[in-house]
């Protein structure tokens, strides 16, 4: 059976969180098609990986038999994750933007995953073509031709990390302008918000729905 591997990394939980509500959105309409699949779950606000270390990193460029303890042990927790990456038919990605880009927690699990001669850096990447869709909320509209779209560093990102990288095939999702309904300063976007929101969810059920159907023979 297929398996869907959903990363969430919004700090906020439930309702509360634009991207959860989404990325919820996507996993059901997946499961509903494919009840038989597998879903591995991480919340990287509940349970953050460790950031990268210098043993960690280090591990990566170094044969195995010749690591130093400190990097056994070190690189032995980047593993997993990369495992979990290279084993998913299907990945689910939360990435709400802060501060202009990703939460660090999501930094941190791609920068555990992203391995040179392995995952990545090579012709043939360990998950290469993996479809992958990542649900990219924001407060605001950073689109092209909107006065802060100079200030997007999330989707650009994660297509240099995923799409470059890592080789997935990567599709997006964006809910925007999703602080209109708690600023006042925004209370005249709140009909835009709420069809970007509806367009969102559409569209993950819809994915959710596409990706699974590619597992279901």
């Amino acid at each position: 059976m297929a398996t869907l591997l959903h990363i969430d990394s919004s700090l906020f939980s439930g309702s509360a969180s634009a991207s959860r509500t989404v990325t919820d959105a996507f996993r059901e309409a997946w499961l509903e098609q494919h009840p038989g699949g597998t879903v591995v779950y991480r919340d990287l606000n509940a349970e953050p990986v460790p950031h990268i270390s210098a043993d960690a990193h280090l591990a990566g460029f170094i044969d195995p038999a010749e690591h130093t303890p400190e990097q056994r042990a070190a690189f032995a927790a980047r593993v997993p994750l990369i495992e979990e990456l290279e084993q998913a038919d299907a990945i689910l990605i939360g990435a709400p933007m802060y501060n202009y880009t990703v939460p660090s927690t999501l930094k941190a699990w791609l920068d555990n995953v992203l391995l040179i001669g392995r995952t990545a850096g090579v012709e043939t990447p360990s998950a290469k073509g993996t479809p992958a869709i990542v649900v990219a909320s924001r407060g605001g509209s950073y689109a092209p031709g909107t006065p802060r779209e100079g200030m997007e560093y999330v989707q650009n990102y994660l297509e240099a990390i995923l799409r470059d990288g890592l080789g997935l095939d990567l599709h997006f999702i964006v809910p925007e302008l999703t602080m209109a309904p708690s600023n006042p300063a925004m209370s005249e976007l709140v009909p835009l918000y709420e069809a970007s929101r509806d367009a969102a969810l559409e569209a993950a059920r819809a994915k959710g729905k596409e990706f699974a159907a590619r597992f279901a023979a």
